[in-house]
């Protein structure tokens, strides 16, 4: 009765901030046009004194009499940018400047992988973590008890990253958001939560999984929320490996020795346990009766599951099929970046809605993305069934900013049009979040060739979506190199690709993605492939293609151009 008391109380007040929230995004929803144009007054209003703002004459945009006027000399004084543009100002605020991008310093930075070596540092306003992160994960929460009214009645085992990674020159902290965002919540949502935050800090992926699987499988979790759904199948193989070491740790109160975890992070998952012989005799009764235990053996309570089910993680989703109670909503975890939340899901279903009361949004249709002078759309005239490229402008110092993404325009939510994310573009391959650029993958190949002495004709990369795993293919000058050289020459790029991607780095780690796997192609391979598409269609003086790709047609044709293949 107790519990059941809390978990009311706890629900009641998720409800309350959260229909607050929604109340917001409703009133919006009403006028999506006037929302977005009063959004991007508030921004530049926010952000006109800043250096950024006076140089690009944020007041006198500021002036115009109507949204179109506004649109177009937003346009005309503000230039599309990507991360590597604003990245001299972003470095002038880690190093301590203030009122550069936006008024006075960023909270914090979240990191994330970037075209050079040196990773993204997205900078965390008070304004933007305050007033729309914040209040977007109140309403996100809410959208749970929207559609499962249960949800919070038992624990959450929630995937988020460290809270703290670094510090710039100032001291000013970097992490994951959500990481921050967990450990400063109000004490009755920590008690949500499975494991303590310091379980995040364990660098050692199996040490780090194995603590959350063994803190979790012991108690009734009714909610599991983590961006990557392949984080799942990494979490499902480390009980398959271990039960019975969870089994007798649950017994014992204790966390196994075998694994690899640091003494201030042991010691502050020690303090969670007791002894609890009554559940380590469940889930030995489970494992006789079952054999193999699926998160519906032992969480047979689970209200709601969230990942993303979008895009290329679409093909986890028959992989963990049948993992879960058949009455569990797994709700799509939104369209989400380091640089933006963007929006949320509202009707448990897969589609986003937009939120223009927190960022403005710019649009090209996508068939005119590589067009020098594109049209702009305003996310008021999106239209179903097609597809974008998106920019943002935000509270946090972006403006105009690439997300590099594709998203197609679902349907609507009042006025608001509602997104599916489609896939990466720009010569960016994504399978479970790594964001590998095409010339990270160029770089770590040119520094191997010089490093190990053996320079290449031609070379090849493709990303495998159904195994997570990149191939990669090698056209050596040198004739006779046997495949053990081509195995050392893989797995020298794999690591150099892993010293240039933070995000690459952190899969490999934990295993999300598997060992690059590297094969020798047949002398003049690229004149063949060339060749065959020429035979196929393509024209000649036009024919190009990318180093780096997600494309199982084209693979299919190097996978024959391999030698003894």
């Amino acid at each position: 009765m107790r519990k059941e008391k809390n978990a009311g109380l706890i629900t009641f007040a998720l409800s309350w901030v959260g229909k607050k929230n929604k109340k917001i995004l409703d009133k919006a929803a009403k006028n999506c046009a006037k929302t977005e144009e009063a959004t991007l007054r508030g921004i530049l209003e926010y952000a006109k004194d800043s250096e950024w703002g006076k140089l690009h004459d944020f007041e006198t945009i500021l002036k115009a009499k109507s949204a179109d006027e506004l649109y177009a000399l937003y346009q005309k004084n503000v230039p599309l940018q990507d991360y590597e543009d604003l990245r001299p100002y972003i470095e002038r605020h880690k190093k301590g400047e203030e009122n550069v991008l936006f008024p006075g310093k960023p909270m914090m930075y979240a990191t994330t992988s970037g075209t050079t070596k040196e990773p993204k540092w997205i900078p965390i306003t008070h304004a933007y973590y305050n007033n729309i992160f914040s209040k977007m994960s109140k309403l996100w929460l809410y959208t749970f008890i929207m559609h499962r009214p249960k949800t919070f009645w038992g624990k959450c085992v929630s995937i988020v990253g460290k809270s703290i990674e670094g510090y710039a020159a100032d001291g000013t902290v970097c992490g994951s958001v959500s990481g921050v965002t967990q450990r400063d919540c109000p004490e009755f949502i920590k008690g949500l939560y499975s494991a303590p935050s310091e379980v995040f800090a364990i660098k050692d992926y199996t040490a780090r999984y194995y603590a959350l699987m063994r803190t979790g499988i012991e108690q009734n979790v009714t909610l599991l929320i983590t961006a990557n759904p392949s984080t799942i199948i990494e979490l499902q193989k480390n009980v398959d490996a271990y039960l019975d070491d969870y089994i007798d740790d649950i017994e014992h109160g204790t966390l196994s020795a075998k694994m690899n975890i640091e003494p201030e992070n042991r010691a502050a998952l020690e303090k969670c346990y007791k002894p609890n012989p009554k559940r380590a005799a469940e889930l030995k009764a489970l494992k006789a009766k079952l054999g193999r235990l699926l998160p519906k053996d032992y969480w047979p309570n689970l209200q709601t599951l969230t990942t993303w089910k979008c895009g290329n993680t679409r093909v986890y989703m028959d992989k963990i099929k049948g993992f879960f109670p058949e009455s569990a909503l797994h709700q799509e975890f939104g369209y989400f970046a380091s640089e933006c939340r963007a929006g949320l899901v509202m009707n448990g279903g897969d589609d986003t809605v937009l939120f223009p009361h927190n960022h403005y949004f710019e649009f090209v249709d996508a068939d005119e993305m590589e067009s020098e002078n594109p049209k702009f759309f305003q996310l008021s005239q999106l239209q179903k069934g097609k597809r974008y490229i998106v920019y943002v402008t935000t509270y946090g110092g972006l403006y105009r900013y690439n997300m590099n993404d594709m998203v197609e325009c679902t349907g609507y939510y009042g006025s608001i049009p509602t997104i599916q994310f489609i896939q990466k573009i720009n010569g960016i391959v994504s399978m479970t979040g790594e964001k590998v650029h095409e010339k990270q993958f160029i770089d770590a190949v040119t520094e191997t060739e010089k490093e190990m002495g053996e320079k290449l004709q031609f070379f090849v990369g493709f990303a495998d979506l159904q195994e997570s795993i990149y191939h990669f293919y090698f056209e050596f000058q040198k004739s006779g190199l046997s495949q053990d050289f081509c195995d050392a020459f893989t797995s020298a790029v794999d690591q150099k690709l892993k010293a240039e991607n933070v995000e690459y780095a952190t899969k490999r780690d934990s295993f999300r993605l598997k060992e690059p796997v590297g094969r020798m192609l047949v002398e003049n391979s690229f004149e063949k492939y060339k060749a065959l598409m020429i035979q196929n269609g393509a024209r000649d003086g036009q024919f190009k293609m990318n180093l780096l790709m997600q494309d199982d047609k084209r693979h299919e044709h190097f996978k024959k151009l391999v030698i003894n293949g």
